[in-house]
């Protein structure tokens, strides 16, 4: 119906209440309608006129009636009075008398018949109109302001397809009350069976509050039922307009694992980063890319992204060139191997960059120990070459991405990632450059991750293949990596290995259940595999060994791990040596090196200071 339509039918239905409402006063008070005074005629024509008049100034036609609340109401109160005050002048001013209790009981039936109408259709409308459409039946998790929120454009939207039933809520003060008819049914823990009772089809949890481990205990409730669970979208995508309140989000394991966000201090970040010269090693793989992806927010002058895949760097860079194309960020590409060691110091000394982000390894477990003589030439020489070319351009501060693999390491990845925190760390002694480690646990979604691993399996109809059914791993997702990384550099005084306080440790075999309940189906339809521990892993993850912990925070949730015994010598002889050795002995050697256990015999001092 056009909007011309609409107002015409308003107008002549308003026309017929009007009257109906004068009549039938007439009736009521003088117990006649056969006679027709002048008084009667000339307030009839005062009010009819007056009352569109009013509703045309008030806009009481142009009101959404499906979403009719306490504020429509009083204009209609508006328009009928000013419409029986304009009445009672015409009848003071032409007949110097004034029929009170006719206009009074107008005045009341028009009330009644003007508001009811309007009510009457958006009942109508509710009960009948909108039961015709199948609707799934849902329960709201939260009855505060979003969900009470949701709960009306639910029921107002024609179009949708959910019909919120009950709200749940552990205020206790809410219980048992009606929320726009919909009641308040009891606490998180009752979920499961109020599905059951309520035949509930859909699930929506609305409190944008909750830390990751409240939205956690939740969902495992939602998981013990059928229902489908969505969550509210992020309130900046709804105050900003980018979706609407009724767009829901299927719940992501990103929601349920991790820590809660840590604010990064953007001033000192941007001291360290706006107008400045930055180069990111391993700029295409997961973490080096978000990296990229956070440093331009701060708007350096110019990103170099340094790789050796060319298709990996030429995708960032064309993200980045199209994501920031209205800034002046220069942002250069540099496809180039780390083992190269004139290479990465003909890289540095033309660009000869402010800081340098080292993310740039080989990080898969079971590869490395397959290929220990390829993590020594990435991990433990490709970080020796930066870290050079860094210090003899004059570098102001070098960041190295390291790993909780590399506390008490028992893989050749995470020995090799603990070498290189010591030649970085001995780095910082010899030159004026800041070299700093930082450590974090596993990130969510990085390629070659468990979770990609367990959602193709997923895809494929299972089973999902856990190796032991205890072990647990810290999580983070990659951009609170990446915005850790930045910080530390801004924090660097020089010789710090940083470390992310990653809250509690997850359990794989948890984390593979979330996943496949996240994914619509029951661990049955899907089931789990024990396969067993591969070469160099373990049960557990640590992020600081017992000698190396500080108590003392130095910035929200970030541990500074105390510089431990750096045995650089005895990696020089690996370097020197790794070649020509076994896989077996060389696994050892690296094991064994990066725990401490070393030979007592001395050996000549490594020169690894530009």
């Amino acid at each position: 119906m056009t909007y011309r339509q609409r107002l015409s039918l308003f107008i002549i239905v308003d026309s017929i209440i009007v009257l109906t409402a004068i009549y039938i006063s007439q009736f009521l008070v003088n117990a006649t309608i056969h006679v027709i005074t002048l008084p009667l005629l000339i307030s009839s024509i005062t009010i009819l006129l007056c009352h569109h008049f009013f509703s045309v100034r008030h806009k009481l036609y142009k009101k959404a009636w499906e979403y009719a609340s306490i504020g429509e109401l009083l204009i209609i109160f508006k328009v009928v009075s000013f419409s029986i005050f304009s009445a009672i002048g015409v009848q003071l001013l032409v007949f110097q008398e004034l029929h009170f209790r006719l206009l009074a009981v107008t005045w009341l039936l028009h009330m009644l018949l003007i508001g009811g109408s309007r009510f009457v259709w958006r009942m109508y409308r509710d009960s009948i109109i909108n039961k015709k459409v199948y609707k799934k039946r849902t329960l709201i998790i939260g009855a505060g302001s979003a969900g009470t929120m949701v709960a009306r454009q639910l029921i107002k939207n024609k179009d949708g397809h959910l019909l919120p039933i009950g709200f749940i809520d552990d205020n206790v003060k809410k219980h048992q009350l009606d929320i726009f008819g919909i009641p308040v049914i009891g606490g998180v823990e009752k979920i499961e069976n109020i599905v059951k009772e309520l035949e509930i089809e859909q699930i929506i949890i609305t409190i944008p509050s909750l830390s990751k481990k409240e939205l956690n205990t939740i969902f495992q409730e939602c998981a013990k039922t059928k229902a489908k669970t969505q969550i509210l979208p992020m309130l900046e995508d709804l105050v900003t307009g980018k979706i609407s309140v009724n767009q829901f989000r299927d719940v992501q394991v990103e929601d349920l694992l991790g820590r809660d966000q840590v604010d990064i201090d953007i001033e000192s970040i941007s001291d360290s980063i706006t107008d400045k010269v930055v180069l990111v090693t391993g700029a295409g793989g997961s973490i080096g890319s978000e990296i990229s992806r956070q440093i331009s927010n701060f708007k350096p002058k110019q990103l170099i992204l340094l790789g050796r895949g060319e298709n990996s760097i030429y995708t960032i860079e064309m993200e980045l060139k199209d994501r920031f194309k209205n800034t002046d960020i220069e942002f250069i590409t540099e496809i180039a191997d780390l083992q190269d060691a004139k290479r990465i110091m003909s890289v540095m000394s033309q660009y000869n960059p402010d800081v340098v982000y080292h993310a740039a390894a080989h990080k898969h477990v079971p590869l490395m120990e397959r290929n220990p003589e390829e993590a020594v030439k990435n991990n433990l020489i490709g970080t020796m070459n930066a870290a050079n070319a860094a210090s003899w351009c004059g570098v102001g501060t070098f960041v190295m991405i390291s790993t909780d693999k590399a506390v008490n390491p028992t893989s050749v990845m995470g020995s090799t990632k603990r070498l290189a925190e010591m030649i970085v760390q001995n780095m910082d002694k010899h030159s004026d450059t800041r070299f700093v480690a930082v450590r974090f646990g596993n990130v969510l979604g990085s390629r070659g991750s468990v979770i990609p691993l367990f959602k193709k399996q997923i895809e494929k109809g299972g089973p999902v293949t856990v190796t032991h059914p205890d072990m647990v791993r810290y999580f983070m997702t990659i951009p609170e990596a990446s915005r850790l990384v930045i910080q530390a550099g801004a924090l660097a005084n020089g010789g710090e290995i940083f470390v992310l306080d990653m809250g509690e440790p997850v359990k794989i075999v948890d984390l593979a259940k979330n996943l496949i309940k996240l994914s619509g189906y029951s661990i049955d339809e899907i089931g789990l595999e024990f396969t067993g521990m591969r070469p160099g892993e373990k049960l557990f993850e640590e992020l600081l060994k017992d000698d190396e912990v500080h108590e003392d925070q130095v910035y929200p949730k970030i541990h500074i791990g105390k510089t431990a015994t750096l045995y650089l010598e005895e990696i020089e002889e690996i370097l020197s040596t790794y070649s020509s050795l076994d896989r077996q002995t060389l696994r050892t050697r690296l094991v064994n090196l990066a725990n401490n256990n070393v030979s007592p015999q001395p050996k000549p001092i490594m020169s690894i200071s530009g």
